[in-house]
């Protein structure tokens, strides 16, 4: 960790088999002495988009109240959701531009709750292009997805 103001470090990663269909999540969080914690999840109808933003609430959602957490994420999604649309968002009564009602909805009120409660600096980095942590996720989110491919064939 380059930065001494952050305290941890978080990798993400959402895969769907389908779109919708079964998906899985990865978040690795690291803190700033080394330790790790991997959290890993799933469903068995869901989409591309939730998983990538579960993945990363899920890691928010473990952080001590007022951390300062360093988010890498190849999804441009959550990130400019984060920030860069999620204010305007609210603004508009959770509208989007096109005032069309903003799509996991719930997920991005629990994000923005998260934002209120942590110190967040979001980093993108390119899915599938060998940043180590990105690809474990991408593998765990992936075993996770077909697991729940599996519980609905079962």
């Amino acid at each position: 960790m380059g930065n001494p103001l952050f305290q941890f470090e978080l990798h993400s990663d959402g895969a769907c088999l389908g779109n919708p269909g079964p998906g899985g999540w990865a978040c690795i969080v690291r803190n700033q002495d080394g330790g790790e914690q991997v959290l890993v999840g799933g469903a068995t109808s869901t989409t591309n988009n939730r998983m990538e933003l579960t993945a990363v609430l899920e890691g928010l959602r473990s952080l001590p109240e007022g951390a300062h957490a360093q988010l890498h994420a190849d999804s441009q999604y959550v990130l400019n959701g984060l920030t860069e649309w999620l204010d305007n968002w609210k603004q508009r009564g959770w509208r989007t531009s096109g005032r069309k009602p903003v799509k996991n909805i719930d997920l991005w009120k629990a994000l923005d709750q998260e934002r209120a409660r942590l110190h967040i600096e979001c980093t993108w980095v390119e899915g599938h292009a060998g940043h180590p942590e990105n690809e474990r996720c991408d593998m765990l989110a992936k075993q996770q997805a077909e697991m729940y491919q599996e519980d609905l064939q079962a």
